[in-house]
């Protein structure tokens, strides 16, 4: 329940962050404020295409067999974690221009006169972090069996007025809570949990024979640490631990870091300026 809460709360701030830039951007201004409508009519554009995909995903996993949801349930796993790196490093890129690439789109839009632009600018957006919250929530339920939905759903609706309190922080700012000390800080919880997705897919294609084990197991350390049960349970959700590890989930564990850092590295590395035509 608490990856529930994570998952939502991180990605609905980044949401928030997107739609309260461009809100303070529209009210400062008062041919702005035409904008508005638009600017909310986005948003719920962009939940409903959210909603469609989580019902997109559902049905397809509803219609197949046991062996379909086991491949199924192990490719979204994989594909949830792929997608919170490339998140990250998009994050890395692109984080210090968001808000002048995010106010010089509505500037676009107020030039031209054409609201509609706006629009479909803030349904990506939250598009964007609608679906990522979906695959990265299938890919997390998926690995917990007999999951209960309501609370599934609870865990959600925290971690959503969760955000809702960390963002009204955010904005009042201060020396301990900080925009860039939040997705530091959020970039390693998620990479994290991204570890514990890899290995949770690679534990379906292994129990699916896709994957050979090499070794397994490489160790047993379930009398110091067991992954069933407190802080081993913990570890084993957020990072991915397991206290009989297979060789293969071992080594690509460390393949996983070893990528993440190199990605890491060269997103902070600064853009060159594109060249001047002649």
């Amino acid at each position: 329940m608490e990856q529930v809460l994570f998952i939502v709360w991180r990605e609905s701030v980044e949401a928030l962050l997107v739609v309260g830039i461009l809100y303070s951007w529209l009210r400062a201004a008062p041919e702005g404020r035409r904008g508005l409508p638009y600017l909310w009519g986005g948003v719920v554009a962009g939940l409903a295409l959210a909603v469609a995909l989580a019902l997109v995903l559902l049905g397809v996993s509803s219609w197949l067999s046991d062996e379909g949801q086991e491949w199924f349930q192990a490719i979204m796993s994989l594909a949830a974690c792929a997608l919170v790196v490339q998140m990250i490093v998009w994050m890395k890129t692109h984080g210090r221009t968001l808000k002048s690439e995010l106010q010089s789109g509505a500037n676009a839009s107020l030039a031209d006169n054409n609201w509609w632009g706006l629009l479909i600018l803030v349904m990506i957006a939250v598009a964007r972090e609608g679906s990522e919250t979906v695959v990265f929530l299938y890919g997390t339920v998926s690995a917990v069996q007999g999951a209960d939905i309501w609370k599934l759903t609870l865990a959600g609706s925290a971690g959503f007025a969760i955000a809702l309190l960390t963002f009204g922080l955010l904005q009042l700012g201060g020396k301990l809570i900080t925009w860039r000390r939040f997705f530091r800080l959020t970039e390693i919880l998620l990479l994290l949990l991204a570890s514990a997705l890899l290995v949770g897919g690679l534990d379906r294609l292994i129990s699916l024979g896709v994957l050979p084990t090499l070794v397994d197991p490489v160790w047993d350390s379930s009398a110091l640490l067991d992954d069933s049960s407190g802080l081993g349970k913990v570890l084993a959700d957020f990072a991915g631990y397991r206290a009989y590890p297979a060789l293969t989930s071992v080594l690509l564990w460390v393949a996983y870091w070893i990528v993440v850092w190199a990605l890491l590295r060269r997103a902070d590395q600064p853009r060159k300026p594109a060249p001047i035509p002649a």
